[in-house]
């Protein structure tokens, strides 16, 4: 089986303060531009400086210096800044930062997992030194949900007791490398008494895997992110599908990409589904009809 996976990824690197700079995947981005005219929205978090119109739709603006802990930019500062535009989680929002550098090509396995001493808050999911630079990737997902803190809505949502009962039964593994993301997932599964394994990344999630199936309870349903240090969500479909030792799992993955492009790459590699995150209903039927294949 030849690897569609090996996809050079493409990361923006900017800057928020001094020389450190940090990255974002590319295929988050819709546009770069400068700051425009923007309207104040009263009652937003401090970090929401304002909105602006993009392509027709209103559009949050966050400093996003501010909202990870640098001081906010000044007046004159916010004039030579740069707006980027991002669709993360079904959500346009505009991220204004100080410095738009360059666009580099990457592969996710050069990536390093950020050291645990940073915290739980260190807004970083991994790491990658570019000649002797090392460029922070944000964790946006975290950042999202310190502006725009709310609940999984996963109580509202409904299954049958034989869908739960069916769901218990099997053995799912959850893996994604930002905190938020395991906790959305984590709720919509403990709210329903649903066990499951979960793990930081896809280097662990493969071996999990590999020792489940030698040890006779094989992974059922593999749930994984696709941008993560080391071995990201593609290239762990691509291998899990090209082990022929392996049980095959129903492999649905969950990303905070809104792009043709990811669900093209995910059929590519050998997965069943690719969902946009975040939406708890959707999660759990995709895990059902990964049930009806693996029963």
């Amino acid at each position: 089986m030849s690897n569609p996976s090996h996809q050079a990824q493409k990361l923006l690197l900017f800057g928020l303060s001094g020389q450190k700079s940090f990255a974002i995947g590319t295929l988050k981005i819709r546009e770069i531009m400068p700051l425009p005219q923007l309207t104040k929205l009263p009652h937003s978090h401090p970090s929401v400086i304002g909105t602006t119109t993009f392509r027709g739709s209103a559009v949050p603006v966050i400093d996003m210096g501010a909202a990870v802990g640098y001081p906010p930019l000044t007046r004159e500062e916010l004039q030579q800044s740069s707006v980027i535009v991002t669709d993360i989680q079904r959500k346009e929002i505009g991220f204004v930062v100080r410095s738009v550098r360059k666009i580099i090509e990457a592969d996710w396995k050069q990536v390093k997992t950020p050291p645990s001493a940073l915290g739980k808050r260190a807004f970083v999911t991994g790491l990658l030194d570019i000649e002797g630079e090392v460029i922070q990737l944000m964790d946006v997902e975290l950042l999202l949900s310190m502006v725009y803190p709310s609940a999984v809505a996963a109580d509202e949502v409904v299954l049958t007791d034989v869908q739960r009962e069916t769901l218990k039964s099997l053995n799912i593994l959850l893996v994604d490398d930002s905190q938020v993301a395991r906790k959305q997932l984590s709720d919509v599964l403990d709210s329903k008494d649903i066990p499951y394994f979960v793990t930081t990344n896809g280097d662990e999630a493969l071996q999990i895997l590999l020792n489940a199936g030698t040890e006779g309870r094989p992974i059922d349903i593999l749930v994984s992110d696709i941008e993560m240090p080391g071995l990201d969500g593609y290239e762990l479909a691509f291998q899990v599908r090209d082990n022929g030792s392996l049980r095959q799992p129903y492999i649905i993955l969950h990303t905070s990409l809104n792009s043709e492009m990811s669900v093209s790459y995910a059929n590519q590699v050998g997965a069943n589904e690719a969902l946009t995150k975040f939406d708890a209903e959707e999660l759990l039927q995709a895990m059902l009809r990964g049930a009806e294949q693996s029963q």
